[in-house]
């Protein structure tokens, strides 16, 4: 900390960067408390699906009122779990709390779609083709988040989303244009539970499906600063043999929607290290050689920016299984939460940023819960 009680970061920019995964994004609000408290602002916040409203959370309030913009939006969307009062019922309360979210939905987030009754082969249209409808959604962000302040770039926002048609990923960044209300919600659109999103007319899913860890914005994005990351990740890469159906089916989503976020990382960690090794040669060149247009190009691939990847994951809980990500029980939502807190106060306190690294490394990877 220096003079003013403010963390002195070794980058031009902190990114904070978060995974989708529905309930399993209180714990991403609990990261941010964290660096809030130590007072490490973001300069660019980056999400899909529940990241990208957690990211909206935080990039359209002033930074005095977003923790209580994220605590509103997290106690609207949580619930009581009374079953979990009588202990002969406990067994029972998480299948039937997830039975009642599966049959009403989550009151401010999701509600049931009328029009599903028709049939899975009633055409509905991309915008109606759903489960569930996200009307309670949008007003709840447009109660919770000002977008004029979102685009008077105060933090850098940026949310993913795929293009149904065409499938092609696609990043909505208001440092190139104007973010809505419609980004963030395409943002969130998972199929089939939720409807597409339109956005200029073109229908968007949520961009987990794609990509659930939007890592590669971040590594590759022009012009490269230093930077210093918290990648906030819910969904556990590793995990052990599943016996049953239903682990197999906990095991399955878990290793979908980590999404490869590793091979990003190794790829990346490559090219920036091969960019660290260009500018190293160059500045071994004479003066007259680099000042050869053929050469001058071939240099301009090399760079020494450094950036610090530093690695979140929110820990399993007792009992979590394949509807994890539907849990919005109160008393699940304040674990995970506390759980990011602990983990961003942890990663702050040990600054692992700070230690002797390669000077040829561009890309330095810490990982917060294996220390």
């Amino acid at each position: 900390m220096n003079e003013d009680g403010q963390s002195a970061l070794p980058a031009e920019q902190v990114v904070l960067v978060l995974q989708g995964g529905g309930a399993l994004g209180a714990y991403q609000a609990g990261v941010y408390q964290g660096l809030h408290e130590a007072g490490v602002e973001p300069t660019w916040v980056v999400g899909t699906s529940i990241g990208a409203i957690n990211a909206a959370l935080i990039c359209g309030n002033k930074p005095e009122d977003r923790l209580g913009k994220l605590e509103d939006f997290w106690s609207r969307v949580g619930y009581e779990r009374r079953l979990d009062q009588a202990w002969w019922w406990s067994a029972l309360a998480g299948p039937w709390s997830n039975l009642n979210t599966f049959l009403k939905g989550i009151p401010g987030f999701f509600e049931l779609n009328p029009q599903a009754a028709w049939g899975l082969g009633a055409e509905l249209g991309a915008d109606r083709a759903a489960f569930y409808s996200t009307d309670p959604l949008q007003a709840t962000l447009r109660d919770l988040v000002d977008f004029d302040y979102i685009n008077g770039r105060h933090t850098r926002l940026t949310v993913g989303a795929v293009n149904v048609r065409s499938g092609d990923m696609k990043y909505f960044d208001c440092r190139h244009m104007r973010i809505g209300l419609e980004h963030v919600m395409a943002s969130g659109a998972l199929p089939p539970a939720f409807p597409a999103v339109r956005v200029e007319g073109e229908p968007y899913w949520d961009g987990g499906i794609y990509s659930n860890t939007p890592i590669e914005v971040v590594l590759d994005d022009q012009p490269r600063r230093d930077a210093l990351i918290f990648a906030v990740n819910v969904w556990q890469p590793h995990g052990a043999e599943p016996m049953t159906i239903w682990q197999v089916m906990a095991r399955h989503k878990d290793i979908q929607y980590a999404s490869r976020a590793k091979s990003h990382i190794a790829r990346q960690q490559q090219i920036h290290r091969l960019r660290h090794v260009i500018n190293e040669l160059g500045a071994r060149l004479q003066q007259a050689e680099r000042d050869n247009p053929t050469v001058r190009e071939m240099t301009a691939y090399g760079c020494k920016t450094t950036m610090h990847l530093v690695n979140l994951l929110a820990p399993r809980l007792d009992g979590e299984d394949h509807a994890k990500d539907i849990d919005f029980g109160n008393s699940s939502i304040r674990t995970r939460w506390q759980a990011g807190l602990a983990d961003a106060q942890r990663a702050v306190a040990a600054q692992p940023w700070r230690d002797r690294a390669d000077p040829l490394e561009g890309v330095i990877v810490h990982d917060v819960n294996e220390s």
